[in-house]
């Protein structure tokens, strides 16, 4: 669903913020992509997404070329970055049937689907308010809600459950599992190291801008915890 070929990206003259990186999501994958800050882990989400270029390697979505072919791979995949930015002139409501028109969504699939997510979310009664009266958490939810009506065979998080209180979380992890499931595949970055134990079955650590470790979770683990491998790749 997603290859990632040797992909080096610098911002300026500066060192490689990507430097090198190669991996592989298959369907069916929730793909964990950890790092400290600054690691590289948001350029390569951007740089997949096609809102960065980048200047060597390649990036296939469900053997699209994102270089190429930038409309085709968007119109198969979704990226919701850690602080969403929405319309905020625009109610809930107006904001998610824009988006069902740009993806060409009809009237009775998009009011089924923006009622199954509004409410598995608990938004539903917000969403004739302006999005500038939303708080962070729910400007979050109405990013995903966005993202799901749209069912893409690819989704990208970068830090999905920072803001979330505990029960959209949890809601949130069932609809991944449901994705996967259906043949979808999830790659998200995250620092909450226990969620992506718990949650994903592959792995990959990045460290300044260079893949250090990468896989399925059990191998790439061993018999450390992921907090255990982590601080010891990292640190050293």
């Amino acid at each position: 669903m997603l290859e990632i070929r040797n992909l080096v990206k610098s911002y300026g003259n500066g060192p490689h913020a990507v430097d090198g990186l190669s991996l592989t999501v298959e369907a069916g994958d929730i793909y964990g992509f950890i790092g400290h800050n600054g690691a590289g882990k948001t350029t390569t989400l951007k740089c997949i997404s096609g809102i960065l270029p980048f200047e060597e390697g390649e990036i296939l979505v469900d053997g699209i070329d994102i270089q190429k072919k930038p409309m085709a791979a968007k119109r198969i995949m979704r990226y919701i970055p850690d602080n969403p930015d929405l319309y905020t002139f625009l109610t809930g409501t107006a904001y998610l049937n824009f988006l069902c028109d740009i993806y060409g969504i009809d009237e009775t699939t998009r009011r089924e689907r923006i009622r199954k997510y509004a409410e598995a979310f608990e938004i539903e009664s917000k969403l004739g308010d302006l999005v500038g009266s939303y708080s962070h958490g729910m400007c979050q939810k109405l990013a995903l809600i966005g993202a799901l009506i749209q069912q893409p065979k690819l989704l990208m998080l970068d830090e999905p459950f920072v803001g979330l209180d505990p029960k959209a979380a949890h809601t949130l992890k069932g609809i991944m599992h449901e994705m996967v499931e259906s043949g979808s595949a999830i790659f998200f970055s995250t620092h909450v190291l226990e969620v992506a134990e718990k949650l994903c079955n592959k792995i990959a650590i990045i460290k300044n801008g260079r893949l250090i470790a990468a896989g399925p979770m059990d191998e790439v683990r061993g018999d450390n915890s992921l907090e255990e491998l982590f601080l010891e790749l990292t640190d050293a």
